[in-house]
């Protein structure tokens, strides 16, 4: 298996918590690390990214500093703490890897940065 699995979706209410991982089975040094998510009827929408050297991280609007990027290249591994959850959060949040490596300083805010792709674990925030 070539794409990154995800987990650690689920139910939560709002206000809550959730932190979701990435393992990805191809080794993520010197890759940018990303996650998206996409809600039912909508594109999918940047939610953040890591740069390779694990130092920048950069993120969607929305997210206002209730998400934390970060990773482990130890274990190729990725993760997304995501806290004060809204309803809007609701979505299918994926993980993806770098199209290619060693990349400069950038946002990477477009899905066409992005190669390996898992299939997504499933976020649910209830009001």
């Amino acid at each position: 298996q070539v794409q990154p699995v995800e987990s650690g979706g689920g139910l939560v209410q709002a206000g809550g918590s959730l932190r979701l991982s990435c393992t990805a089975s191809r080794p993520t040094g010197g890759y940018v690390m990303g996650w998206f998510r996409q809600a039912p009827g909508k594109e999918r929408e940047f939610v953040a990214a890591i740069h390779w050297n694990g130092r920048n991280t950069y993120y969607g609007d929305f997210v206002k500093g209730r998400f934390t990027i970060s990773r482990d290249n130890t274990k190729n591994a990725g993760y997304l703490q995501m806290n004060g959850l809204k309803p809007e959060d609701t979505a299918v949040y994926y993980c993806a890897r770098s199209a290619r490596i060693y990349l400069p300083l950038g946002d990477y805010q477009s899905a066409g940065d992005y190669a390996d792709w898992g299939q997504g674990t499933q976020v649910t925030v209830s009001s």
